[in-house]
């Protein structure tokens, strides 16, 4: 039993000198702990949330913009057939179609513009392209002229309109013969193709409309008007 009481006393002494030790020093005093901050509702004055909205309200305007212009199509004029150049560019030879163009919309003749007047094909305009603004030209803009030739010896089979070509040209001599083959003009450009045959297929020709530079057409000229022989060259690497 007086083992349980000094056990019990003991206990009592120690919570006595605990709460000894926790008594402040004279003449001190201890203050209360500072309340815990408490969170407040955003308000709607809060530059921060305002400024999420905004956030939030530009990239849903940018998304609904960028579907909505890769969606849009613009009626834009289309070659119906093939047109030469220097041809006339008439309502008659386009067809309207349905395209995606977005910031190209600009470079191509649009159905909402319609056909300018009196313009003309300043290059080669095949079935079915889109018709470019820059393909357009006015007539006295034009410093290429078309010249009608006629040769013999075939071309190859992949030569069409569009097909840039050299001239060369052998004038005649006093033998009755040709003088050496001389290169006239390089790279002409073909802007119309008719091969002719013979009834029976034994003779084949190739009659050609080949667009010539102002600077170029008095040599040409002169070497048609004194019977010389013209050869045409296949020249694919110029319209690379």
């Amino acid at each position: 039993m007086s083992q349980r009481l000094g056990e019990g006393g003991s206990s009592a002494g120690t919570e006595t000198g605990l709460r000894t030790a926790y008594r402040p020093a004279a003449g001190r005093t201890i203050r209360p702990a500072p309340a815990a901050a408490r969170l407040r509702k955003p308000s709607w004055r809060d530059p921060r949330l305002l400024l999420g909205v905004l956030l939030v309200l530009g990239s849903v305007a940018g998304v609904v913009a960028l579907v909505d212009g890769a969606d849009r199509t613009t009626q834009v004029y289309a070659v119906r057939h093939d047109i030469a150049p220097g041809s006339p560019v008439r309502g008659e030879d386009l067809v309207a179609v349905p395209v995606r163009l977005g910031g190209a919309e600009k470079r191509y003749l649009t159905v909402s513009e319609g056909v300018p007047p009196d313009v003309v094909a300043g290059t080669v305009l095949r079935e079915g392209e889109l018709v470019a603004l820059s393909a357009l030209a006015e007539p006295a803009t034009l410093d290429r002229k078309p010249v009608g030739l006629r040769v013999e010896d075939p071309l190859p089979a992949s030569t069409e309109t569009g097909s840039r070509v050299d001239i060369w040209a052998s004038m005649p001599n006093a033998q009755n013969g040709f003088e050496e083959p001389e290169r006239l003009i390089e790279a002409a450009e073909i802007s119309e193709l008719t091969v002719t045959e013979s009834a029976l297929g034994a003779n084949r020709s190739t009659e050609l409309l080949v667009l010539v530079d102002d600077s170029d057409l008095p040599l040409l000229l002169s070497a048609l008007s004194n019977q010389a022989k013209v050869t045409v060259v296949s020249n694919p690497a110029a319209g690379k």
